[in-house]
């Protein structure tokens, strides 16, 4: 079987820049390898669901803005809302260096067109009046283009107004000649010859870059989510609040949403899905109660697990060609980011592989090049 492009991973990375090469009028043979269909443990399904320009890094703002530019259009694209809770990002500091990040990323993204809000403890009070702000020095609210969304309507977006193909398989090597992937070879058997090669494999990305003899810095890390009632709420209409301590929390209709970064985080394996019970007991309701006296009396009613695509070496999307082997692309490494992202990356991808530039977005500085100097371009706002 031959193909012109052979993309890896068919979840919402892969599933955008199928959908924006046909959107940019590439008419050859797309196929998506995907291991499976129903994306039960895909980090799309499993995400939280947000978007945000609250980045340290312009090109992570210039990217979510497009992302929510994006989801806001999808009722006009796709006849589909994809329910846009547009609440606004809360990070707080309590330290005076904790302080002077939140402004210099605010300067970061007000200068690329994020509308995001300075707070000191007494606006934070009385703007959110369920907040204990006692040790606080300063909060960044983004009151527009910032909030949780429809993660499976995005990806079903994607693929529903596609004529993609699609296999359900896994890919088990790559061959290539003269620096260029020439076929892939999967699991049933078979073997798919290719014009392009895309790796949008999430957090089994460096498996699939490995049969290219490519060392990829991309790792899953596993995280626990937590929904949980309250005895007495605040608000349904607070924003997603991010402590100092690490552990955040939004609303979910008439629920919460709440989890953070295991104290012990590494590398887990792909086939672990076990979530981390101990987490909301020991570190996420002392945070919250501390934070609020709404969350002194709270619930935990569901818990699941799900796995970033973790890039070990700045936290930063890996997008762009390859400089040695030229028919191999990266979309990889999120860490967290990749549904909010995926729109702009598809995008961007799709006009890489048609134009053989980015048009729209430039991406370079998330280039594997940094990679192989092994030259961090750091996002200091990961949650």
């Amino acid at each position: 079987m031959k193909a012109d492009i052979v993309i890896c991973g068919g979840a919402v990375i892969g599933s955008a820049i199928a959908w924006f090469l046909e959107d940019l009028g590439f008419d050859g043979e797309i196929v998506i390898v995907e291991r499976d269909p129903s994306f039960a443990n895909s980090s799309t399904a499993l995400s939280a669901s947000g978007i945000r320009q609250q980045f340290s890094q312009a090109i992570n703002v210039q990217i979510s803005r497009f992302g929510v530019d994006f989801i806001k259009s999808a009722p006009d694209r796709w006849g589909v809302d994809l329910n846009l809770h547009e609440q606004g990002y809360l990070y707080l500091a309590n330290t005076e260096s904790g302080a002077q990040v939140l402004r210099q990323n605010h300067a970061v993204q007000v200068e690329n067109g994020a509308d995001t809000l300075l707070l000191d403890p007494a606006q934070l009070a009385a703007q959110f009046p369920h907040l204990n702000v006692h040790d606080l020095t300063l909060g960044s609210f983004g009151p527009s283009g910032e909030g949780w969304f429809d993660n499976m309507g995005l990806l079903n977006g994607f693929r529903q107004t596609s004529d993609t193909k699609r296999i359900v398989d896994d890919i088990t090597g790559l061959t290539l000649t003269n620096n260029k992937v020439q076929s892939v070879q999967l699991a049933s058997g078979g073997t798919l010859s290719c014009g392009v090669f895309i790796n949008a494999a999430g957090p089994n990305a460096a498996s699939i870059a490995a049969m290219a003899g490519i060392e990829l810095p991309v790792e899953p890390r596993k995280r626990t989510n937590f929904m949980f009632d309250c005895a007495n709420s605040p608000p349904p209409t607070v924003p997603l609040m991010i402590d100092p301590t690490g552990v955040w929390c939004r609303p979910e209709g008439q629920h919460f949403l709440t989890g953070c970064c295991p104290t012990d985080d590494g590398p887990v394996d792909p086939d672990d899905f076990t979530p981390d019970h101990t987490q909301f007991e020991e570190i996420i309701w002392p945070a919250l109660a501390a934070r609020s006296v709404n969350f002194e009396a709270i619930k935990a009613s569901r818990f699941w697990a799900g796995h970033y695509a973790y890039n070990t070496l700045d936290q930063n999307a890996v997008t762009g060609r390859h400089p040695e082997i030229s028919n191999f692309f990266f979309a990889n490494g999120f860490s967290g980011h990749g549904l909010q992202q995926a729109p702009a990356v598809g995008r961007a991808i799709a006009e890489l592989v048609t134009a053989g530039s980015y048009q729209t977005l430039n991406l370079s500085p998330l280039g594997f090049e940094r990679i192989l100097s092994k030259t961090p371009f750091e996002e200091k706002c990961v949650i």
